[in-house]
């Protein structure tokens, strides 16, 4: 969408903060998030950089120190929320400045990924798309939806299969060690193993290794389509908290994730039977924490 639109978004990792002279910057805003499932918000503290606003379509997660805070979960996208400030005149928003309809596009794209198609869209998600309907590119937004996968994101989701573990309808699958560039593919793979024949859940995960820094990282996804689990219930029961009482995981309807530090026993290593282990431990670890919820029954956890 980046690509397509032109908009000037760009990914920072650690390494990339690091590398920044971060006292430039009088504070810092959170979309789409509440920061404390970034890996970049420690630098940000560190640098004592306020956070100033915080707009997310999640229910609250800890204590959270803003000037102004808008949360709303009973809305289903965060694009949505952004749209009604531009419905009540945030700045004149029209379709014959360029960079509007790129905004709108991008925006439609969002109301859409969040709401499965607007299959789970409430009518202020549903009002919010009317207003862009005026606006958006509908062939750009096209071209974003239709965009290819990578083979490396092909090859992720063939991993996702041969690995997957079925029980009780919930499908879940350890896809090993990613590149950090792969990341991405973790979701599309629960995307797709969510489509199976009689299955309603699915998660995948992975080791992701960020090389710029030596650091490895759990990254995981959930996709289900049965209306009795919330995702964000589930993670966090799951994977439950770090030392600093954040949770590991959580979600929305329909759609969570979850971010593990693996943190001593992170980093590269030449010994191939010693990473092996690792995947192994840590796989066994994830699949016995989740199909706890699964099948309580089951107290054996076949790596």
């Amino acid at each position: 969408m980046v690509k397509l639109t032109g908009l000037p978004a760009k990914r920072w990792s650690v390494n990339t903060l690091k590398e920044r002279d971060l006292s430039i910057y009088q504070s810092c805003v959170l979309v789409d998030s509440q920061g404390n499932t970034s890996q970049l918000m420690p630098l940000v503290k560190q640098a004592r950089i306020p956070i100033v606003v915080v707009i997310d379509h999640h229910s609250k997660q800890g204590d959270i120190k803003a000037e102004f805070l808008d949360l709303r979960p009973q809305i289903r996208a965060t694009a949505t929320i952004i749209t009604q400030y531009l419905q009540a005149g945030l700045l004149d928003f029209n379709g014959s400045n360029n960079v509007h309809v790129k905004c709108a596009t991008a925006l439609m794209h969002g109301i859409r990924s969040d709401t499965n198609n607007l299959l789970q869209a409430q009518e202020q998600d549903l009002l919010a798309a009317a207003y862009l309907s005026r606006i958006y590119d509908a062939q750009l937004l096209n071209a974003v939806l239709q965009s290819a996968r990578s083979r490396r994101v092909m090859d992720i989701i063939e991993r996702s299969l041969k690995n997957r573990q079925i029980q009780n309808n919930f499908s879940i699958s350890g896809v090993g060690y990613l590149r950090y560039e792969d990341r991405d593919a973790i979701p599309q793979a629960a995307d797709f193993l969510v489509t199976e024949e009689n299955i309603h859940t699915a998660v995948v995960y992975g080791i992701i290794h960020d090389q710029n820094n030596d650091l490895e990282f759990v990254i995981g996804s959930l996709r289900t389509n049965k209306l009795t689990l919330d995702p964000d219930e589930f993670l966090k029961e799951a994977l439950g908290k770090d030392s600093q009482g954040r949770y590991y995981g959580g979600g929305r309807e329909m759609a969570g994730g979850f971010e593990i530090p693996i943190g001593f026993l992170g980093g590269t290593n030449d010994n191939t039977e010693y990473t092996k282990l690792k995947w192994e431990v840590f796989d066994a670890q994830i699949k016995q924490k989740l199909l706890k919820l699964v099948n309580p029954e089951d107290k054996v956890i076949h790596a």
